[in-house]
């Protein structure tokens, strides 16, 4: 099956819009130790692992990035416009208080895949809300680090 490219215009010379970027949100450095009936037993590193494994499978590249930091957050998803065809973003807990990361995303004009590990719709109310999810292309929950693989399943197919 061969793989879509951007418009010139869309993306700089030299890169593909079989680029993508992946961005991980606060305190998932921690896992692999954090809350592990929540998140599982996978290091940041698996997912990373298991990304750039798959990346290879679909003919795609990845660059993933991972900061607590909101503005870092949102500097590096402004940063892929014009060097990625796509991000796959888990947000984590940016996910259901951060407008700025919303308006990046939107600001960028790249598709985009929301993932998170457990299902925000069976936990706290307030992790119910996702401000992202009605400006993304899709959304993948509750598959642990499945997400991941699934979002960029969905995503590589976008790009």
């Amino acid at each position: 099956m061969a793989k879509k490219t951007a418009a010139p215009s869309t993306v700089q010379a030299g890169y593909t819009a079989a680029r993508i970027l992946v961005v991980h949100g606060p305190n998932l450095n921690l896992l692999g130790s954090r809350e592990t009936d929540t998140y599982g037993v996978s290091t940041l590193e698996d997912i990373n692992a298991a990304l750039e494994s798959l990346a290879a499978e679909l003919a795609v590249d990845l660059e993933a990035y991972q900061s607590n930091s909101e503005g870092e957050i949102v500097s590096k998803i402004q940063s892929a416009r014009g060097r990625f065809g796509g991000i796959l973003i888990n947000a984590a807990a940016y996910t259901h208080t951060s407008v700025a990361v919303r308006d990046a995303v939107l600001a960028v004009s790249l598709p985009v895949v929301e993932v998170h590990l457990s299902n925000i719709y069976k936990r706290e109310d307030f992790r119910h809300r996702s401000l992202l999810s009605d400006v993304v292309a899709g959304q993948v929950v509750g598959f642990g680090a499945s997400s991941y693989l699934l979002g960029l399943r969905g995503l590589a197919e976008l790009v």
